[in-house]
């Protein structure tokens, strides 16, 4: 069995960071939410991975993955243009040849693994098996009716008037049958190959298509405020309290706080759950709660609270900070005592002087 990830387009809702940075690259928690998916995808057994990039961060991701992992079978298979999810399945379609495989969205994150959901597609019959979630608002999702079994009777991809509130989360699971089905669909309204579409003629031709509800979160991180809240929840559910830096005896650490190596914490309060990188050093400041702290990092003076800052990032005299992404060797340096708190959005080495 196999897997696929993709990890192409253009990011548009993450912009600024995303002209720099590949979506899925983004960190979470302190960790790229590329790799969530690829270990979640190795602790089910899958060991060979291919992952669709696009032309212009492909290389990006492949050097951020093969550091990372570099015992594991990757290839990278590039989607010139990002022509919907079936159309990534038809270009991998010579990677993946007759073998299974599972599909993961590259920039999803799931609070459980995907162990059970393998071995069900493995035990069934079925040629696809869809993960689904409730959610509040079904007509900004693809949507599935299912019956008494959980077998999927229909699919819609953003329905005005839902028929359920199952949302499909981004994980999937097909046999080969699914290029024959791919064959013989059309581009959408908006010009793209949909994977419900290619799942809705399974159904059509009288292929077995089942589904697993998910029980635990399910994030989507494809714009500021998700991310944000992705960090809030991988950090309330995964952090552990480690301290492998250096704090000095008038810092004050509360709850749950890792700090990486290097890292250095002077006459400054962290307040968990809270993630400091490597070699990250924090002086005269307060840390709060909810915030990932990148490596490299310089903060003095300041107070933080629910942000992603990511490499290299410098900030000083900053009197609050909060509900902000910070790209990679960006600085932020107030002067004006007048503005007490700021909520940015900025990519990477931007310069902010206040």
């Amino acid at each position: 069995m196999k897997a696929l990830v993709l990890a192409g387009g253009k990011g548009t809702r993450l912009r600024p960071l995303t002209y720099t940075t590949a979506k899925q690259l983004i960190p979470v928690g302190n960790k790229p939410i590329l790799y969530y998916v690829i270990n979640h995808i190795l602790k089910a057994g899958i060991e060979n991975i291919g992952i669709i990039v696009s032309p212009d961060t492909g290389e990006q991701i492949k050097d951020a993955v093969d550091i990372h992992f570099p015992t594991v079978d990757i290839s990278y298979i590039c989607q010139d243009n990002p022509l919907g999810l079936a159309h990534a399945v038809k270009v991998a379609q010579q990677y993946i040849s007759e073998d299974p495989f599972i599909m993961y969205l590259g920039d999803n994150l799931i609070g459980q693994g995907i162990e059970n959901f393998v071995k069900s597609f493995k035990n069934s019959n079925a040629d696809a098996i869809v993960l689904l979630k409730r959610v509040k608002d079904p007509s900004m999702f693809g949507v599935a009716e299912v019956d008494s079994k959980n077998q999927i009777i229909k699919l819609i991809e953003k329905p005005q008037n839902p028929v359920s509130d199952l949302a499909l989360v981004g994980v999937y699971a097909f046999s080969p049958a699914i290029y024959q089905s791919i064959d013989q669909i059309k581009p959408s309204q908006r010009g793209e190959l949909e994977i419900t579409d290619a799942i809705q003629n399974l159904l059509e031709n009288g292929h077995l298509v089942e589904s697993i509800v998910l029980e635990n979160w399910w994030l989507d991180t494809g714009k500021k405020d998700d991310l944000l809240e992705a960090n809030r929840v991988v950090l309330d559910d995964w952090t552990h309290h480690i301290m492998k830096g250096t704090i000095d005896a008038t810092s004050k650490i509360v709850g749950r706080v890792s700090v990486e190596n290097g890292a250095v914490i002077q006459n400054s309060i962290l307040r968990g759950p809270l993630s400091i990188g490597c070699r990250a050093i924090i002086e005269d400041s307060i840390i709060g709660p909810y915030s990932s702290i990148g490596e490299n990092c310089l903060i003095k003076k300041s107070k933080l609270e629910h942000c992603v800052l990511m490499d290299n990032v410098h900030i000083e005299n900053v009197e609050t900070l909060k509900d902000s992404v910070v790209g990679r060797g960006a600085k932020i340096h107030c002067v004006n005592n007048d503005i007490q708190t700021f909520k940015f959005m900025i990519g990477d080495d931007a310069e902010v002087f206040l």
